[in-house]
């Protein structure tokens, strides 16, 4: 790690010397390219010096930089689906402009307007990277009306979820606490509203969608699977605007605009959903029940000069879930009074500083917290049952471009941990036990350099190498258990405590990072890449989707980080036009230290976690293909993705091996999974989407035969994820009636949005259960989250 910060050091003080060289002969003008309507970065986007005939190109945050000597010039910015702009300078000394271009609506053969290089899936260096527009996501036909980030993931390749309405996602054979998940560069600890159904992301204010699940950069760690880097829109700096949407779930409202013209500007969206009206007017079963959510984004810019830029992103949801009494009645389930609520606040400070047309640093500083609560009102077994993340965080990093062909980048990173694991508080007439769980500290540093380099006009190598680590400290109370022997709560011989801010343990290595590409023809390329990922903290549970209650685990001196190790190939070509993209990749993936949970496991209020824990082996491998057409008046894409995921946990002791210590399925291996989505748009103010998913059933383990004890019906279980549910499989559909902009000259937009979940009402299998009484175990049960056609319609406004 020292070697890293010393090369950190001694490139920031070459970078900066380089900068203030002095340069008679030209001066820079320099800024970024975005689009009008959302402010996304356009990258790709030509720009040409007329006088001079000189060409450039946007990076792929859509900065640019021109050298010329001192004068008076006339910039044409060019993109496809983008109107040309012209733009005039004087350019006399260092110059900082910022460029908007409007999309082309008038192009209905160009249906998707996109801020990419029309080939950029061919030409970029990363591989497994897959980047969303909102203008896509958008299309995808939304379940009640409500446009959807993290369900829009669910069509990429290699991208899946253990059941309709569950939180998260898994992405090439990984869990979903194994995905790290930021917004503007904030980590979300629970991605989902209500239990999973939607996402927490208001797509008001979301510019575009990064996810990472193969190719990970070197700046990039701290999750064994995936990234999903979700960036939210820049303010607009020039003019008010007021914007949302009227649904049956949710409303929105947005307002963004100037502070101080093109110098402060702010933006703020609220979404909430208070529905519990429409519980009451249901059926009698489902009067009790509550499902409301709420949250708020808001983000402030200020444009302190040409060379420093301020911006301060703030974050804030809740919800609030309680299952009506009535509902449960005759299922033998006594949770008639449960109450979920779960809470996410995050702030992010950001400095940009722009040394030179050269060097750019970024420093942030990170605060995310997350809270879950249970509760329990009946006043014998009354309870309240609270837990936590705290996450803080400092890091910067340095961006240098000494020349075309190269770009280098490195930062160092410091993340001080706090997990509240469970605290519970019996109610005042309660025959609950109180409950404090140790909290759980540690600082998690990580320190990278990576450069990508343009070898040839055939070949392009990305190479990085991260160096991460956890410092766990006091206070704390560990664990000391007898040698060769299993971790259990009989094998404890002692504990030893450690004082407030003494570090007792520590773990960590390198992570290299790689990828080539190798154009093999006009419009081909293959590509290759290799990462390892290291994880510190997860969330444990014995469920098959993980509940927002479900306790977070930082590595210990019992519990090891995974590691995990991806090698991927693959193909891409694109037609001369760009109109139709191909592409193939296939992965395989090893990971170090996997954890699953004992037979029987008590994890929520367990004093010594890892006495509930096993770890093992996992390796995962697939395919994923990719046919995508571009422009027309159909567009849409279809993907397969063919992927098995494994894990292996073995141990000398009987209690700590899964399935005799024999490899079986994880609980979201999936095999098979097809997504096609299609879109027709004859006019520009009517569109129509259809999407078809289908999926291998996820695996689960279901009684091998039963006994009888003494009058009593028993299950017996033999081996782990054995079987599988059903086959999944849906249609959904909708139309969106847009404001003619073609015919109407007016300032505000307008849209309507009909859409249908579930067209054919395939009743899909969450799950299949058995119901016990004492003196008998009867068939299985089919449990079904969306067992019907589901209708929603959406209005959505911008004046």
């Amino acid at each position: 790690m020292r070697l890293l910060y010393l090369l950190f050091t001694v490139l920031f003080s070459i970078s900066v010397a380089v900068a203030q060289s002095p340069n008679p002969v030209t001066y820079p003008a320099t800024g970024y390219v975005r689009d009008a309507a959302t402010g996304k970065p356009i990258q790709g986007a030509n720009i040409v010096v007329m006088n001079v005939s000189k060409g450039y190109v946007t990076a792929k945050d859509g900065y640019y930089v021109i050298s010329l000597p001192p004068g008076n010039y006339v910039l044409k910015f060019t993109h496809v689906g983008y109107r040309p702009r012209l733009d005039t300078i004087s350019l006399q000394k260092l110059l900082f402009r910022e460029i908007v271009m409007e999309d082309d609506t008038k192009d209905l053969d160009e249906v998707i307007v996109t801020s990419e290089a029309p080939d950029r899936n061919v030409r970029k260096v990363e591989i497994g990277v897959s980047q969303l527009s909102i203008r896509s996501i958008r299309r995808i036909p939304p379940l009640l009306g409500e446009v959807d980030v993290v369900r829009s993931l669910l069509l990429l390749p290699g991208v899946t979820t253990v059941g309709e309405g569950a939180p998260g996602f898994n992405v090439r054979g990984g869990s979903a606490d194994q995905n790290l998940v930021l917004f503007d560069d904030a980590p979300v600890f629970n991605s989902s509203h209500l239990l999973g159904f939607f996402s927490v992301f208001n797509p008001d204010v979301v510019r575009d969608v990064t996810l990472n699940r193969g190719g990970v950069a070197a700046s990039l760690g701290g999750r064994a699977s995936s990234v999903l880097d979700v960036k939210i829109k820049e303010p607009d700096a020039e003019k008010w605007h007021l914007d949302g949407g009227v649904g049956i779930i949710s409303n929105r409202l947005g307002v963004e605009g100037p502070i101080i013209k093109n110098k402060l500007s702010f933006l703020a969206a609220a979404r909430g959903s208070f529905n519990d009206f429409l519980f009451k007017i249901g059926p009698q079963s489902l009067r009790g029940t509550r499902a409301n959510f709420y949250d708020l984004t808001t983000k402030l810019k200020y444009q302190f000069s040409e060379k420093h830029t301020f911006t301060l992103t703030g974050y804030l949801s809740k919800d609030v879930f309680k299952l009506a009494s009535d509902s449960l009645s005759g299922q033998e389930i006594n949770a008639s009074s449960t109450q979920f609520a779960y809470q996410t606040a995050n702030a992010v400070l950001r400095w940009n500083y722009f040394v030179s047309k050269q060097i750019s640093v970024t420093t942030s500083v990170i605060l995310s917290r997350y809270r879950a609560n249970l509760t329990a009102s009946d006043s014998a077994n009354a309870f309240d049952l609270q837990s936590g993340v705290l996450h803080r965080q400092i890091k910067s990093d340095l961006t240098y471009t000494p020349s075309e062909k190269h770009q280098w980048q490195t930062g160092l990173s410091v993340i001080d941990y706090l997990v509240q694991p469970n605290t519970r508080t019996p109610g005042p007439l309660s025959n609950v036990l109180p409950v404090d769980l140790s909290r759980e500290r540690a600082y998690e540093l990580a320190a990278y350099v990576q450069d990508e380099w343009t070898v040839s006009p055939t070949i392009s190598v990305l190479a990085g190498l991260r160096y991460s680590a956890l410092l766990n400290r006091g206070p704390a109370a560990v664990r000391t258990y007898a040698e060769n022997g299993p971790v259990e709560d009989e094998s404890v011989i002692g504990t030893k405590t450690y004082n407030t801010g003494t570090v007792y343990h520590r773990a960590g290595g390198f992570e290299p990072r790689l990828a080539v590409r190798w154009s093999v023809g006009e419009g081909q390329s293959v590509k290759l890449g290799y990462s390892r990922l290291r994880q510190y903290i997860q969330q444990v549970t014995n469920t098959t989707a993980a509940l927002p209650t479900s306790r977070w685990h930082l590595t210990d001196v019992y519990t090891k980080p995974a590691v995990a190790d991806q090698l991927s190939l693959g193909y891409f070509r694109n037609t001369k036009d760009n109109a139709v993209e191909l592409s193939a990749e296939v992965y395989y993936k090893t990971i170090a230290n996997a954890t699953d949970y004992r037979d029987g496991a008590e994890l929520q209020l367990a004093p010594a976690v890892e006495t509930q824990l096993v770890q093992g082996q996992g390796h995962a491998y697939g395919l994923e293909a990719l046919a995508r057409k571009n422009k027309g008046r159909w567009t849409g894409f279809v993907a397969y993705t063919y992927s098995r995921t494994f894990l292996t946990i073995d141990s000398p002791f009987a209690a700590e091996r899964v399935n005799n210590g024999q490899a079986y399925p994880a609980n979201y291996d999936k095999p098979h999974i097809l997504n096609a989505l299609a879109v027709y748009r004859p006019t520009a103010w009517f569109s129509l989407s259809l999407n078809f998913t289908y999926s291998t059933g996820r695996p689960i383990t279901q009684p091998y035969a039963r006994a009888r004890i003494n009058g009593v019906v028993i299950p017996l279980y033999i081996d782990r994820n054995q079987q599988r549910i059903p086959d999944y499989h849906r249609l959904d559909f909708s139309m969106t009636f847009e404001q003619n902009t073609l015919t109407k000259k007016r300032k505000n937009e307008s849209s309507w949005v009909f859409s249908v979940y579930n067209v054919y009402a395939h009743k899909n299998a969450y799950s299949v259960f058995y119901r016990l009484t004492p003196r008998s175990l009867s068939d299985a049960y089919k449990l079904s989250i969306f067992a019907t056609a589901f209708p929603s319609l959406t209005y959505n406004f911008k004046f």
